[in-house]
């Protein structure tokens, strides 16, 4: 097969889609030498220099990958990404994406939205359906484009892979999808979330950041679906009944709509609530470590990567019961509703002071997060391709 996957996302953002497809191509990049890729990347980048033996992995949105296996190629558009995305997606300009990535079998978008095509057929990832499933919580002018452009990308595309069976039921269920079009392709934990033991690196991670305390941490961007004004208003009660708890860190970008979060922390004040901003991934192995617990009470989730990071760092996990985390998570986290703070209050004071219950999740954790590898993910992502020419 020849093959063209999207992969502008994974040079211009840093967490979320962008982390994802860098560890899917990565991994096709080891499991894959016989069919033929070609990356595709829209706008304004800059070259890598050196080599590396893991290309994606290594490579900072903003950069290509330093090197590719024989079977991969770039093929850059130096055109501005909006402009592209203007001239696709709302004029609907008929310009097919073979203009630039010449005759493929295949033309795989991980990014919900799918440029026109000539021949090829076309394969995008829903990631998730946060867009109608908590429309509240969503950028306006992003849930106006979403809510145009991909259920007219679903009806162009051949075929639809989700993260997990939670996104599928939604697509499903909302979008009228059958069943039989959609196929489940899971995130990854890279080898390298495991527990820090080089106190050396835990003790860079500190200083860089001033963990000089003991810690709740929780990570994603800022934005209202993360749930952050209640885990913050949570971790005041869980103060209130242990005086000695943790403070609570919070590590993640600014998204939108996120200054209801920076309000409720100042007024928390007095260092038990601080925001680190964007923190990168060569630190995040060491912070999930260092952290005593890790919460996530996001409101909706499509696949919920950061827990299985954590569970893979040897470090506690509390969540919510919203799609799709119990499914992510299993059994081996503490699940309370996401809109019920003093359950989510209660739920942090177990995990911290129930050493019993802190060492069977510990452990659960461990085994559960190693289910998921980039691997795997990447042969489901085969698995698709051939369906889709079948």
């Amino acid at each position: 097969m020849r093959i063209a996957i999207d992969y502008t996302s994974a040079i211009r953002q840093k967490a979320g889609i962008g982390r994802y497809t860098r560890g899917l191509v990565n991994a096709l990049m080891k499991l894959d030498a016989e069919n033929e890729y070609v990356l595709l990347v829209v706008g304004k980048v800059r070259e890598a220099r050196g080599n590396t033996e893991h290309a994606t992995r290594n490579t900072k949105p903003g950069r290509h990958p330093a090197s590719l296996p024989p079977n991969f190629r770039i093929r850059h558009i130096p055109l501005p990404h909006r402009l592209l995305t203007i001239l696709w997606h709302r004029l609907h300009l008929p310009l097919p994406a073979e203009l630039f990535v010449g005759p493929v079998d295949i033309f795989h978008s991980p990014d919900f939205v799918l440029p026109p095509l000539r021949r090829a057929r076309g394969l995008i990832t829903v990631h998730d359906l946060a867009f109608l499933r908590v429309p509240e919580c969503a950028d306006p002018g992003l849930r106006a484009y979403l809510t145009t452009a991909v259920p007219r990308s679903i009806a162009r595309s051949d075929r639809i892979l989700a993260d997990s069976l939670s996104t599928k039921r939604d697509l499903m269920e909302l979008l009228n999808v059958p069943g039989k079009r959609i196929s489940i392709v899971p995130a990854g934990v890279e080898p390298r979330f495991r527990p820090i033991e080089d106190e050396g690196e835990l003790e860079r991670v500190r200083r860089r950041y001033s963990l000089d305390e003991p810690f709740i941490l929780s990570l994603g961007t800022l934005e209202p679906r993360k749930n952050y004004v209640r885990l913050i208003e949570a971790c005041a009660q869980l103060r209130r009944r242990l005086p000695s708890a943790p403070s609570l860190i919070i590590a993640g970008g600014h998204g939108w709509l996120y200054e209801d979060i920076l309000v409720e922390a100042k007024r928390h004040g007095n260092g038990s609530v601080r925001s680190l901003g964007f923190v990168p991934d060569e630190d995040l192995p060491a912070l999930y470590t260092l952290a005593e617990l890790f919460a996530f009470p996001s409101l909706y989730e499509g696949f919920g990567l950061p827990p299985l990071e954590a569970m893979a760092c040897g470090t506690p996990v509390v969540c919510s019961n919203r799609p799709s985390l119990p499914e992510t998570v299993g059994d081996a986290a503490l699940k309370v509703d996401a809109e019920d703070i003093e359950g989510l209050a209660a739920a942090m004071l177990r995990a911290l002071e129930d050493e019993e219950l802190r060492a069977e999740m510990i452990e659960k954790g461990l085994a559960w997060a190693k289910r998921f590898t980039w691997r795997k993910a990447a042969e489901k992502l085969l698995e698709a391709y051939e369906e889709t020419l079948r």
